[in-house]
């Protein structure tokens, strides 16, 4: 062996995934490496560049992965010495989805795939350590210390996103092409054709004992290998690689990569021993990537149209669905809905930005309610507020005038992506809800310090808020404004706490779910107003008595409360898994009836959810006494 090959061979050993191989593993491997210099901001390849035949370790220097995004460069990733990357060509056939720019002088090294794919093939170590490196894009180094330092923007969404992608399922053909062992190529090939597929499965009573693809016809029958008249057994490739119906993406990446296939079969019980129930091909695990987070926020910001926004938000539901069904965490789905939904109406404010021009003043669009708390799993209704800074009293009309329509033309934008007009005005296109920074201070001062006085327009959902777009200092402004209000506000504390308990029961003194009595409803349960209400009413009261700024998520609040108030961490964490549990029932109910999935039709539940969804009512009791006792409070005549 050549002392250059010895000498990277040496340097590998050190890093992962390498450190899983023998040195004669590596010394094979480094004979075939290429060495690449780069210049200081030489770029190694672009965002929708085709794929390279090799990936990459970097030797020395630094190179930055980066994206853009609104005309930004982001860099996702910072790789030093003995960090790994461009590992897309092993997962996916599509472009590369980031640029590899040189931050100073650098030396790469190229790693054949073709050299290096049997050795990931036969070390799962190996091929974990790839496939996270390829989601997550961590960094791994050789000192452990700064092996957990991420330069992601948004970790946890990615991390999230990554663990999707381990259970996100698939979709794919379920009535595959059959036929038997003995059936002759020139009939299975018109038969292909006709159905327009590119393979067929061949099977012995019923169960699966090869496969046949266009690239089989290709390489053996239209080359003269094999004359069209022998039977299909002989060109078909066997055995075939089968998989479990509910089989994830990464799996079936994982699968494909380890047997170097391009087609997964099926079938009852995962094994060849039972019956095919559908075929994986590579096109399927690209459409399935183009389902996942990251994608369609990307896709997002390309979006010029209102269907546009609405094609994403129909795939958004359906990543949902497949979510539950897949039993991934209800608060990951969340945030991940979350994050999407936020995008979604960020777009919709530059889009009516672009049409209008340029704002006459700085201002901050911000979503309030359930969108505010990041809890908006269903397409519900939108709430939002419009706060612009403060500008002199002659060019106060105009500017707010400006804002109005940017307003009306955003809430229309979002109306025609399915999130429907709030019912009560809540929204930045109402002149009540669209005004200068000082109008609106007035306004928070009124609600906190007279708060029983014009009661009919205080929302507690106007303490529910995430900047979507614009000037993040403006919603600082507005916490501020809050939380000085809150400090000491006894009659504010009262009259929140008062409407926190006023909600109604949710089972009756024998245990029984309080059912609509009378409407299109009648006989459903509520889960809005008798179980959700009272719990996101109650975590929002007491994070704002504990002075706590910045969380806005039922669940994280209850998370939070139970730091900061340790004695009831107890009945705070049974709220928080209460109210994911809850949220899931909802959100089960209105996937279901393509509605909010405010009412639950009880006779549809097995025992077991009927169970559940009582268990997830207990809490609430403890909550009301512990709200009762630290407010003492007097019931609002």
């Amino acid at each position: 062996m050549n002392t250059v090959a010895e000498h990277i061979a040496d340097f590998l050993k050190e890093y992962k995934p390498f450190d899983n191989l023998t040195f004669q593993e590596l010394s094979d491997i480094a004979t075939n490496i290429r060495v690449i210099n780069l210049e200081k901001h030489a770029v190694l390849f672009q965002n929708n560049d085709p794929l390279h035949d090799s990936f990459y370790v970097v030797a020395s220097g630094v190179i930055n992965l980066t994206t853009i995004a609104d005309a930004e460069e982001t860099i996702l990733n910072k790789c030093h010495e003995g960090d790994i990357f461009g590992l897309r060509p092993f997962f996916a056939k599509n472009n590369y989805m980031m640029t590899a720019k040189a931050r100073e002088e650098s030396i790469i090294y190229a790693i054949p795939i073709a050299v290096f794919r049997p050795f990931v093939a036969n070390n799962s170590d190996v091929l974990n350590f790839l496939l996270e490196s390829f989601a997550v894009n961590s960094r791994h180094t050789k000192d452990s210390m700064n092996s957990n330092g991420k330069l992601l923007s948004d970790t946890d969404f990615l991390d999230q996103q990554t663990e999707m992608q381990y259970i996100q399922s698939l979709n794919y053909n379920n009535s595959p092409l059959t036929t038997e062992a003995s059936s002759i190529i020139k009939d299975v090939a018109i038969l292909m054709t006709d159905s327009m597929v590119d393979n067929i499965v061949i099977c012995e009573k019923n169960h699966p004992i090869g496969i046949v693809t266009n690239a089989d016809l290709s390489s053996k029958i239209a080359t003269g290998r094999y004359p069209i008249t022998e039977t299909i057994d002989k060109i078909m490739s066997s055995p075939v690689v089968t998989v479990i119906e509910n089989v994830s993406l990464a799996e079936a990446q994982l699968l494909m990569l380890k047997h170097n296939v391009t087609h997964l079969c099926v079938t009852k019980d995962g094994t060849s021993k039972s019956v095919v129930k559908g075929i994986i091909s590579e096109h399927d695990l690209i459409v399935a990537q183009a389902s996942n987070p990251g994608v369609l926020i990307k896709e997002i910001k390309r979006s010029q149209l209102p269907k546009d926004l609405k094609q994403i938000r129909d795939r958004l539901s359906d990543l949902i669905q497949n979510s539950i069904q897949k039993n991934i965490p209800i608060s990951h789905v969340s945030n991940i809905a979350s994050e999407i939904n936020l995008a979604i109406i960020k777009r919709a404010v530059e889009l009516s930005i672009l049409d209008l021009g340029s704002p006459p003043a700085r201002f901050a669009w911000l979503s309030i309610g359930s969108q505010g708390r990041k809890e908006q799993l269903l397409l519900t209704d939108q709430d939002s507020i419009l706060i612009f800074e403060d500008v002199t009293p002659e060019k106060y009309r105009e500017v707010k005038d400006y804002f109005l329509r940017l307003a009306k033309r955003t809430t229309s934008i979002l109306e025609k992506v399915g999130y429907e007009y709030c019912p009560n005005g809540h929204m930045g296109s109402n002149m009540l809800w669209c005004k200068s920074l000082s109008d609106w201070t007035k306004q928070y001062n009124s609600w906190m310090n007279t708060p029983g006085e014009n009661s009919n327009d205080l929302s507690s959902i106007f303490f529910d808020y995430e900047i979507v777009f614009g000037e993040g200092k403006i919603e600082e402004a507005i916490e501020n404004v809050i939380f000085k209000n809150a400090v000491n506000n006894t009659l504010f504390f009262d009259f929140l706490g008062n409407d926190a308990l006023k909600r109604n029961s949710p089972l009756s003194f024998f245990k029984k779910f309080i059912v609509e009595e009378e409407g299109p409803n009648k006989d459903k349960f509520d889960i809005k107003t008798r179980a959700l209400m009272p719990l996101i009413d109650g975590a929002r009261l007491l994070i704002l008595n504990a002075n706590i700024k910045g969380i806005q998520n039922t669940y994280l609040r209850f998370k939070q409360l139970a730091i900061t108030d340790s004695k009831n961490a107890e009945i705070y964490l049974s709220c928080a898994e209460a109210f994911l549990t809850l949220s899931k029932f909802r959100t089960v109910e209105g996937l279901k009836n393509d509605d909010s999935g405010q009412y639950i039709n009880l006779r549809e539940m097995s025992k077991t959810d009927k169970e559940k969804l009582k268990n997830a009512l207990a809490p609430m009791k403890d909550l009301e006494e512990l709200i009762k006792s630290k407010f003492q409070l007097t019931q609002f005549s």
